[in-house]
């Protein structure tokens, strides 16, 4: 059984959706993420599923990967890294609640909130996103599919336009990689 055929198709997706990518979008949310570090404010950062590894993966790569080389460092706090307090909420309260509940009385207007949802409609993302906007916490989606709720709501949107959970999650971590690469050219970074 050939599988040629699935592949290229995978790769001529995934080569198309990259060229209708907003860059301008790409740069303001760059700007966002760095506003909030050179003002010392948190960086929030949370999602469901994939989306939960993909935050990991970006709080990773600003705090260690970036941070290594700088003297203020960034200061992305990962939401869903905790199980433990994200199992006692879920249980105690409800899923919907895992994320809101965290950032309850810890928000202020120096901070960043980034919630990834692939489709844009996960209930707790989009209440955590709601309750940043109602505490006057400048908000990041980063979504596929329509971008849902949470295009609708945040101030700065990462749209990845296609109907394809795999291509979207795929294009969510090149945004991490490629604001982080973007950073070590204009910082000057040369450690990797």
């Amino acid at each position: 059984m050939s599988l040629k055929k699935h592949i290229q198709n995978y790769v001529t997706q995934e080569i198309e959706v990259l060229n209708l990518l907003d860059i301008q979008a790409i740069e303001t949310a760059l700007d966002e993420i760095v506003t909030a570090h050179e003002r010392e404010g948190n960086i929030y950062i949370f999602g469901n599923g994939g989306s939960a590894a993909t935050a990991s993966h970006f709080a990773n790569d600003f705090n260690k990967g970036i941070s290594e080389f700088t003297e203020k460092k960034f200061r992305f706090i990962c939401l869903n890294d905790n199980i433990p307090t994200i199992m006692a909420i879920a249980n105690d309260i409800g899923y919907e609640e895992i994320f809101r509940f965290q950032l309850r009385g810890r928000l202020s207007a120096k901070d960043l909130v980034i919630g990834i949802s692939g489709s844009g409609n996960s209930e707790n993302v989009v209440n955590a996103l709601v309750y940043a906007k109602e505490n006057s916490t400048r908000t990041l989606g980063i979504t596929g599919f329509d971008g849902g709720k949470v295009k609708q709501l945040v101030d700065v949107s990462l749209h990845v336009p296609i109907k394809n959970m795999q291509i979207v999650e795929d294009v969510h971590m090149i945004f991490d990689h490629l604001m982080m690469s973007v950073l070590y050219q204009a910082w000057g970074i040369t450690g990797y």
